[in-house]
């Protein structure tokens, strides 16, 4: 026997993800403008730290903030090999784009060709993301509303990039981030209402077996893999300012 799973959503978490992705997009923004230096060549670590940023805790935290927020009359459970192929997907997809549209950021063809692949980074991640997500049956999917959040993902993205090399200030920066974590969390519910939970047994009992975790277990793993991703994009601010320093110095000593 089928029966729809009645699903709502926590404001409160939903208003976390939202915050989420808005941090992840002002750190994400501020480690692109160090991409390209002066003369034209790429700092490649920077692309992958904007990467991290962007992919890491703007999107995939993002989503996952956002499935705890769902409230679904079942228990779920989380594959962690979809989980983490998730995850690299947003920060390969991130750091490619950043790193594709920093060489020549304002070639419009670029631009767009880098958006589609962000898009579709997202997309992936949150439809893999969601495959990893198990239910005592199967989830239904409204092809016309993935095709719709499809859609939304490569705008979002493409204006996220557009965003990342043509905000100078932290001001500008910080409503650019705004406006990039709108677009983010647009996509994610948009996606998320293509989705239909049909129960075909014990909506009671959550899927187990190896390389599954609870549901109750999600927010700690996205709390560290959060934090995690914060510490190494830290990490590489720190050697960078450092370098650049010495750089600098050495330099200076030299003209003299």
């Amino acid at each position: 026997m089928e029966v729809v799973v009645a699903s709502s959503y926590q404001p409160g978490y939903v208003a976390l993800s939202y915050a989420v992705s808005v941090l992840g997009g002002f750190v994400a923004l501020t480690a692109a403008q160090r991409i390209r230096r002066e003369d034209g060549s790429l700092r490649h670590a920077s692309s992958w730290a904007a990467g991290l940023a962007l992919g890491g805790i703007g999107v995939w935290s993002m989503h996952f903030i956002g499935m705890v927020a769902l409230k679904l009359e079942a228990a779920s459970s989380y594959s962690l090999w979809e989980t983490i192929v998730s995850l690299l997907a947003a920060i390969v997809g991130s750091s490619l784009a950043l790193g594709y549209v920093a060489r020549a950021p304002h070639r419009l063809g670029r631009l767009f060709i880098a958006g589609f692949v962000l898009g579709m980074g997202v997309v992936v991640m949150h439809y893999l993301g969601m495959y990893g997500m198990k239910i005592s049956g199967y989830i239904r999917w409204n092809a016309g509303v993935i095709g719709a959040s499809a859609v939304i993902a490569v705008l979002a993205a493409t204006a996220a990039l557009w965003l990342a090399f043509n905000t100078g200030s932290r001001l500008l920066r910080a409503g650019a981030a705004l406006v990039m974590g709108f677009a983010v969390c647009s996509m994610h519910y948009t996606g998320m209402g293509a989705a239909e939970f049909v129960c075909t047994t014990d909506p009671t009992l959550a899927p187990r077996g190896f390389g599954l975790f609870s549901a109750a277990q999600l927010p700690a793993v996205v709390a560290f893999v959060a934090l995690t991703t914060a510490a190494m994009i830290v990490v590489y601010q720190v050697y960078q300012d450092s370098t650049e320093d010495i750089e600098g110095l050495e330099a200076a000593s030299r003209f003299r």
